[in-house]
């Protein structure tokens, strides 16, 4: 009799955010009944989380034996308070350094979402489930084979998208499936390059970038560079909205090199952002997970995390006395789409004047104001007020932590001869629709972009 999984695009298909993906052995037979989930996010838009969130699931959480996290970004970990709330007792399972800093996204989304009376939030979102999840959570290394009932085995390979990040490699009846998670931007400053595939069966993978390509890496530090010292010649604020982890983190080691090099002038460089303070801690407990070159500098002595004129602002006072501060100065906050945090009280400060630059070195989803931003807009509306966008607004896509369209195609092509099917997720439907074509056209392979709720069965 032939062997059954049913996956099901719960969310995260259609759009970038949002990752959540059940696969249900349907076999059949005795002990063939379980049920996996890979990542429980968060969807995002123009706001901190979209009303679709605190929905129903469309699967049962009290019927999951194991939920396996990819990596800590909160759209792919900000529903798990609610999978708690709604049922789920099975085991979580990630690399170590993913459970330490979900706890520390988790609680800082606990302060967010707690206070949304309107869906009753302050209910799923408290402390007690926060440590409920991780009472439950199980880590192992890359590369160690999960084995669970049924005949499955497990086991995280490395993504190289953000510390502690790792594709989950399902081996079942001879066969292999890969969920990519989020795919790193190879090669990081800090983090090892993705890991190759070349014997895979059916794979779900991220699309974010499915459609355009990103800056090369030199291209990325000199534009870096100049965006930097363009604002010291103009003795204005450089604003960079950007994500608490892993931007903040590669933006710090990129301006580290530059200062102690010589290579910009020393002025105040803040990181307004107690969440990225905190992190960027947890990243220096695991310099393991870091690639070589990062090691080998931390050996010779380098803090590749601080220099001169650098400034942690954890306090609310320090941060609301940045703006007394003159220019020049580089301010680094949260949140990276400019949906939430500091960073908005920073836009409505300096937008206004032209002196000033906003850089955006990440994707800005559809509907947020960093969106806005990016496609031009004149004027912005921030806490009630009209904010005119007279400021410089510089892109730089090449510090993005997704791999660009290229480089998508070249990771499935290393198994692209035994790929049976190639599922094209977490991305909006032009990126992944461009995505599926250049895969069918470029390798021959069988590519399609499901839609959110839609479920497919394989045959083992």
């Amino acid at each position: 009799m032939s062997k059954k999984l049913k996956i099901t695009f719960a969310s995260g298909a259609g759009t970038v955010t949002g990752a959540n993906f059940l696969i249900e052995n349907i076999s059949g037979g005795e002990g063939e009944n379980q049920k996996f989930l890979i990542d429980c996010g968060l969807i995002q838009g123009s706001s901190v989380a979209d009303p679709d969130n605190w929905k129903p699931f469309v699967y049962d959480p009290a019927s999951i034996d194991i939920l396996f996290i990819t990596h800590a970004h909160i759209d792919h970990i900000g529903r798990i308070p609610k999978l708690i709330h709604d049922g789920f007792k099975g085991r979580i399972v990630s690399t170590e350094p993913t459970k330490d800093i979900t706890k520390i996204m988790l609680e800082d989304t606990v302060g967010i979402l707690s206070h949304d009376k309107e869906h009753e939030l302050q209910k799923i979102y408290t402390n007690e489930n926060v440590m409920k999840a991780m009472s439950l959570w199980e880590t192992y290394p890359l590369h160690h084979i999960i084995n669970v009932e049924g005949g499955f085995q497990f086991r995280y390979l490395e993504a190289g998208h953000v510390l502690g990040s790792g594709m989950v490699e399902i081996m079942y009846q001879g066969k292999k499936i890969v969920f990519t998670g989020d795919l790193g931007n190879s090669p990081s400053p800090i983090l090892p390059d993705t890991e190759s595939l070349t014997d895979v069966d059916y794979l779900i993978m991220e699309s974010v970038y499915g459609d355009r390509n990103h800056e090369h890496r030199d291209e990325r530090r000199k534009l870096l560079e100049q965006v930097i010292e363009d604002n010291y010649r103009n003795k204005g604020t450089l604003i960079i909205p950007t994500f608490s982890l892993e931007r903040t983190q590669t933006l710090l080691f990129e301006i580290n090199d530059f200062v102690e090099n010589d290579r910009v002038p020393i002025m105040p460089i803040f990181v307004d952002s107690p969440l990225a303070i905190k992190l960027t801690k947890v990243y220096e407990t695991y310099k393991g997970y870091f690639n070589e070159e990062a090691q080998k500098l931390i050996k010779s002595g380098d803090d590749i995390f601080y220099f001169e004129g650098l400034r942690n602002t954890v306090k609310t006072d320090d941060s609301k006395n940045i703006v007394h501060i003159d220019g020049p100065k580089i301010i680094i906050a949260g949140s990276g789409m400019s949906n939430g945090g500091r960073i908005v009280h920073h836009e409505k400060n300096y937008l206004p004047f032209s002196n000033n630059t906003l850089l955006l070195t990440g994707y800005q989803s559809v509907g947020t104001l960093g969106r806005l931003i990016e496609d031009g807009a004149s004027h912005i509306r921030i806490m009630g007020e009209e904010i005119p966008v007279n400021a410089n607004i510089v892109k730089i896509s090449g510090y993005s932590g997704h791999k660009d369209a290229d480089h998508l195609v070249e990771f499935v092509s290393g198994t692209a001869d035994r790929l049976k099917k190639v599922f094209c997720v977490m991305g909006e439907p032009k990126s992944a629709l461009f995505l599926v074509q250049r895969l069918r056209d470029y390798l021959g392979v069988n590519a399609v972009a499901p839609d959110a709720g839609e479920s497919v069965t394989l045959e083992f």
